[in-house]
């Protein structure tokens, strides 16, 4: 492991999941939302339905389908589409706006800032999301966040695991890929950045998803750094 503390010089991190409790954020402003508007819903099934915009709108972009969209955009037009589907109304353009942005309003899980914090002592960190940039400024003040400065897929106008946005954000940090290390809780992510060189690190979060969770568990493979939390991770990256 010191040769592995030695090299790698950066961090970079998978955000919602990794750090933030996205569904458990969303959740509570859903749940909150409903108590004023007196809306009997059911508000899982309905984060649940809003966040698979998610995965179609990244592929769509990545296959040239569409050109570069940011995910708020995507989000919000799915955003729309619910508030119609369930026939809630009442809502002005600001509203929408501001529950939208529910996605920057995310907690962190009880060990992110302590760890990170860490962290920083010896490493530069920074996300490395499929947020957009303005966003992730917002998720990391909003929850925070000591992170040296932010890198998102923006940055490559693609979305990952394509591989031109770990290699943007390696070479905007002037490093080698072998001296940053992406941290995660998605297998699929770490699996993409090992491919191109960089080092890899997961964090286990059983539940983000919430009951429904599926995958990522445990690490599937043998990353360079299996750790428990943020803290772990900190500790055995010797910071």
């Amino acid at each position: 492991m010191a040769k592995l503390q030695d090299e790698v010089t950066a961090l970079i991190f998978d955000t919602w999941g990794t750090i933030v409790d996205w569904r458990g954020s969303l959740l509570d402003e859903l749940c909150a939302l409903g108590r004023r508007m007196d809306l009997k819903i059911d508000w899982e099934p309905f984060l649940e339905e809003w966040r698979s915009a998610y995965e179609p709108a990244k592929q769509k972009v990545n296959s040239g389908e569409l050109p570069w969209t940011k995910m708020d955009v995507f989000y919000r037009q799915a955003l729309v589409q619910l508030l119609a589907k369930h026939n809630i109304t009442g809502l002005g353009e600001d509203d929408i706006e501001h529950l939208n942005r529910a996605w920057t309003r995310t907690r962190p899980w009880p060990d992110s800032v302590a760890g990170l914090t860490l962290l920083k002592r010896r490493y530069v960190l920074s996300p490395l999301s499929n947020a957009s940039f303005a966003w992730l400024i917002d998720i990391a003040r909003f929850a925070g966040l000591p992170f040296d400065c932010v890198l998102s897929s923006e940055n490559a106008r693609c979305y990952k695991p394509r591989p031109e946005v770990y290699l943007t954000a390696v070479n905007l940090l002037g490093r080698k890929p072998d001296q940053v290390m992406l941290v995660a809780a998605h297998n699929y992510d770490l699996r993409a950045a090992r491919s191109l060189g960089l080092r890899t690190g997961f964090i286990a979060r059983p539940t983000e998803f919430g009951s429904r969770q599926s995958k990522d568990f445990q690490a599937e493979e043998s990353w360079d750094v299996i750790a428990e939390d943020m803290i772990d991770l900190a500790r055995k990256m010797g910071a």
